[in-house]
């Protein structure tokens, strides 16, 4: 991961995390987007991939992404997509496997945002995989 991310704003570390788990960030994915922790399931790596989406955190999502998944061109593919919606809300809808034990999993969500005046959703079934012990994002194909 690059060092790029900077310090976070203390209103940010006390707010509640955007992935909606009931706590605050800081106790919640800024461990995971700091390095400091691993996710330990696929659903805890799809939430702190939702909450980088949300802080727009591009390396995060780079370093999350299975390296079979990742193109030259993923970094800047991202970067220009990641500054137009406004993420509002993540609902988990259903989750198979990708437990502490498991090497795969998937998790089927709705993330809610905003683009421009309009609101959307994104409804995804996204599958994961683990590579050398860490859970990363295959794809969106669950």
């Amino acid at each position: 991961m690059s060092t790029s991310i900077v310090k976070i704003p203390r209103e940010r570390e006390i707010s509640p995390c955007p992935c909606n788990r009931e706590k605050t960030y800081a106790e919640c994915c800024l461990p995971f987007h700091y390095g400091r922790k691993r996710p330990e399931t696929a659903e805890q790596l799809m939430r702190s991939r939702y909450s980088a989406y949300f802080f727009r955190l591009v390396d995060y999502l780079v370093a999350t992404t299975h390296p079979d998944k990742r193109d030259k061109k993923l970094a800047h593919n991202i970067d220009e997509t990641i500054w137009e919606p406004s993420w509002r809300k993540l609902e988990i809808i259903s989750q198979s496997k990708g437990g502490a034990d498991d090497k795969t999993g998937k998790v089927e969500f709705i993330a809610t945002y905003s683009l421009g005046k309009e609101t959307r959703q994104l409804h995804e079934k996204s599958r994961f995989r683990r590579f050398k012990g860490k859970w990363m994002y295959l794809d969106g194909k669950g």
